[in-house]
């Protein structure tokens, strides 16, 4: 996948509400922080570095909580529960749990075209063997297998 269709995944509500975010911070802080007062103590590159660089955090941070929504939801996860924790849990942590524990993306079925996730063996829809499986207990193998993993029955050649 391309880097753009990747960042094709956040919804354009997030980018909007980034913008804002990121705006309405840079007017806030512009009058907050006085530029070039004798009263204030930073240089003027820093109070501008100030103003411009710290609301572009949220900028980066709001996207990456869009990305998350947007990637659940075409993986078929809890989208708004994976969403939720990214937010809530606090030092990125929830973040990183995330992209660990994420679902593969869903397998498209060659019989009937839908999507179906991608742990099963054989489509809901059809019926169809997406994968190689095993003949005896019906888990899906690998295709270099020679004997079926789980139930260790001689596997077709």
């Amino acid at each position: 996948m391309s880097f753009r269709k990747e960042l094709g995944v956040i919804p354009r509500a997030a980018w909007i509400i980034a913008l804002v975010c990121y705006f309405g911070l840079v007017i806030t802080l512009y009058f907050v922080v006085p530029i070039g007062s004798d009263t204030s103590e930073w240089p003027r590159g820093g109070q501008l570095a100030f103003i411009f660089l710290l609301p572009l955090v949220f900028f980066l941070i709001i996207p990456l909580y869009g990305y998350i929504y947007g990637d659940a939801k075409r993986r078929a996860m809890r989208y708004v529960m994976w969403t939720l924790l990214a937010i809530f849990v606090p030092d990125f942590i929830g973040v990183i749990i995330y992209f660990i524990l994420r679902d593969a993306m869903p397998l498209d079925c060659p019989s009937c075209h839908n999507l179906v996730p991608s742990k099963f063996t054989f489509c809901p829809h059809c019926g169809n063997a997406l994968r190689p499986y095993c003949p005896q207990c019906g888990k899906s193998v690998e295709r270099t297998w020679t004997n079926c993993g789980y139930c260790g029955t001689k596997l077709p050649g």
